[in-house]
């Protein structure tokens, strides 16, 4: 079954505040701006930090344009969690016209 996706657009609409949003980005490019509630959780760590992850809704993966998480997604469906892919990412978001916070929250 291929995974679900869904672009800035819808992300909005539903309302990142109202999803389980993680940002598998690297540290720096996450404090440099995010789509505000995103935690974060570097694509090199998801991994290690499976029991971090609900098992009960939802998570939603953003990284910088979509690379990144896909491959979470990818590993996450594969564990049995149910994921979403946001695609064209971060800068997606920014170009958009959306929201960004900076510095470091609740990763």
């Amino acid at each position: 079954m291929p995974l679900r996706e869904i672009d800035v657009e819808e992300l909005q609409e539903v309302g990142p505040e109202h999803v389980y949003l993680v940002d598998v980005r690297e540290f720096a490019e996450y404090v440099d701006g995010h789509v505000p509630g995103a935690l974060l959780v570097p694509l090199a760590t998801v991994a290690d930090r499976l029991d971090d992850f609900p098992t009960d809704r939802t998570i939603h993966l953003i990284c910088a344009v979509g690379g990144r998480s896909m491959r979470a997604a990818e590993f996450l469906s594969g564990q049995g969690l149910d994921v979403v892919n946001i695609a064209g990412g971060t800068k997606a978001w920014v170009a958009g016209g959306h929201p960004v916070e900076t510095g470091l929250q609740g990763s």
